[in-house]
Formats: C-alpha cells, sequence, structure tokens
C-alpha cells in the first residue's frame, strides 16, 4: 500500500473528461470572439461566461463516464444544466435593462431579448461540443485504439461539431439585406429633412441649426428586396442600430430614426461626440438582424385559393 485510496477513474476516462471539457470551453471561447457586436466587452463579463462555460463542458465530459458506470443521475445533472442557462438568459437580460438609462441610447427590449437568447445558447455550445467529443472518445475506446488517436477523435469530433452549431445559430446582419450611404441633411427654418423625408421639427434655434448642419451625420439605409424592408422598419431593429451606432461614435446632441413608407427607406441622424464615417457605416452594416422581426419567405407566401 502507498497510503493511496483505490483508482477511482481510469487514465481513458481521465483523458475523454479532460479533452472534452478543453473542447467545450473552447467552443464557448471562439464564440465569444464571433459575437463582440452583442457582448457588453466587460473583463469581469468574459470572466463570467468563460466559468461558465467551464462547468457547462464539465458537465458534458462527465456524463459519458458517468453513464458506462451505470449511474443514470447524470442526466439529471444535464436537465439541471438547462434550467441553470435559461437563469443565465433572465440574468442577462435584468442586467442590460438596469443599464438602459445610462445609455446614449436605449438598446429596446427586442435587442435586449436577442442578447439574452444568444448568451443561453452560446452556454449550450460548450455542453453539447462537450458531450459529443466524450461520446466520440468512447466508442472509439470500444475498438481497442491507442489513448493518443481517442484524443485525436476527440478534438476532430468536436471542432466539427462547433462548426456545424456554430453555422447554424450565426444570424444575418443588416449589411446581408441592406444597402447603408450617407445623405445630405436639410435644414428649412425649424424643420430637418433628408432626401425630402421628414426628420424633425425642433432645429428652432441657430445653435442647433449650426450643430446639426456642421457635426451632424445621415444614413440612409434600403433594403436590398422588399421582404427585408419589414425587419428594417421594426421599431425594435430601428432602436438597435441607433443604439449600436450611438454606442460605437458617442451622441453629442439628437438622435433620430425615421422611415419613409413609400420608398422602405430608413433614416438615421444624430449628432456624434467622434466623427469617424467608416467606422460609422461599418458598425450599422454589422448590427445584426434581430431574430424577432425576420420572416420567412416560406411563411409569407399565401396559399389561399379563391373559391
Amino acid at each position: 500500500m502507498d497510503g493511496r485510496g483505490p483508482a477511482i477513474i481510469s487514465t481513458e476516462d481521465l483523458w475523454l473528461i479532460i479533452i472534452a471539457a478543453a473542447m467545450g470551453t473552447m467552443a464557448r471561447v471562439l464564440a465569444l470572439k464571433v459575437d463582440y457586436k452583442q457582448y457588453p466587452s466587460y473583463p469581469n463579463g468574459y470572466l463570467i461566461h468563460i466559468v461558465l462555460a467551464f462547468i457547462a463542458a464539465a458537465i458534458g465530459a462527465v456524463a459519458i463516464p458517468a453513464i458506462k458506470s451505470n449511474n443514470y443521475t447524470a442526466v439529471t445533472f444535464l436537465a439541471l444544466a438547462v434550467q441553470h442557462f435559461r437563469d443565465v438568459r433572465k440574468t442577462e437580460r435584468e442586467s442590460l435593462k438596469s443599464l438602459e438609462q445610462t445609455e446614449y441610447t436605449p438598446r429596446g427590449d427586442a435587442y435586449i431579448d436577442g442578447i439574452s437568447k444568444t448568451f443561453e445558447a452560446r452556454n449550450y455550445f460548450a455542453l453539447v461540443v462537450s458531450l459529443v467529443s466524450a461520446a466520440s472518445m468512447e466508442i472509439i475506446a470500444t475498438y481497442h485504439v491507442p489513448i493518443i488517436w481517442q484524443v485525436v477523435v476527440g478534438i476532430v469530433v468536436g471542432s466539427i461539431v462547433y462548426q456545424l452549431i456554430s453555422r447554424f445559430s450565426k444570424g444575418n446582419s443588416v449589411g446581408d439585406v441592406a444597402s447603408v450611404r450617407f445623405a445630405e441633411i436639410k435644414i428649412e427654418g425649424s424643420v430637418i429633412s433628408v432626401e425630402g423625408i421628414f426628420v424633425t421639427n425642433l432645429a428652432g434655434t441657430e445653435i442647433a441649426q449650426k450643430m446639426i448642419s456642421e457635426e451632424g451625420v445621415a444614413v440612409v439605409i434600403e433594403a436590398k428586396e422588399k421582404l427585408a424592408t419589414i425587419a428594417l422598419h421594426n421599431f425594435g431593429q430601428r432602436q438597435a442600430i441607433l443604439f449600436e451606432a450611438t454606442r460605437t461614435l458617442g451622441a453629442k446632441r439628437y438622435n433620430f430614426t425615421r422611415k419613409d413608407y413609400d420608398t422602405g427607406k430608413v433614416i438615421l441622424l444624430f449628432v456624434p461626440i467622434v466623427k469617424d464615417n467608416d467606422k460609422l457605416l461599418k458598425v450599422i452594416k454589422n448590427t445584426p438582424l434581430l431574430e424577432s422581426v425576420k420572416k420567412s419567405h416560406a411563411v409569407l407566401r399565401s396559399k389561399v385559393t379563391e373559391d
């Protein structure tokens, strides 16, 4: 006796848990980089989500060895993990709503709902990738291949699964469905318009007129096809675009979005703190197209026929 207790886990199972947990955590870390647009970019936020990812990946990693040893309570842990992820979504929603009053412009309920759903879904990334990696290593182990090949199979399968689910969950952005360009601001008395579209009548003073004409920027967003106009005209989507623009460049004064029912154009006008036209176009094009406003071609296709 060397004073140590009996081994309760085999070397193969130990490698399986390590590789699966690492693959699941890595999947979440990569997803953090992909979704920089929807992420608060706070250092503590990164730490929280990486730790949650490791916990989710660990649950997925130990599930297969637990089931193999006839310990079916592992399924219960998976169910608890799902409930925990939903709590993460609820917590994130409440946190973002509490920050609404401190932003240049509010995100809006639609954008907050999309962000919180994304955070919940990303935790499933870690769980699914680690679970599949562990399962693939366990299957290949039944053929009595060396541990090194089990590790290789776990990494390759985990990478493929990550690519598949990340592509599945990746949504479109405004730039995918619309063209974005700058437009001239026209001031007549107290009325401000862009390309003949009324924006506001709040430019009643010379100071306001001078600030808007010298420092203001106006952007026209036009849908590439008529179906996309439905999403762009949604108030939540326009609020999300305005939020991303003002969060990136700041808002000195005034911020408006207007839509034109005849042409389908969406107007964005505000006075930024930092005037960087290239960055403004980029951030508008990269604004996510909210899931709650997207419409399917198949759903909109009418099947009603006259009797």
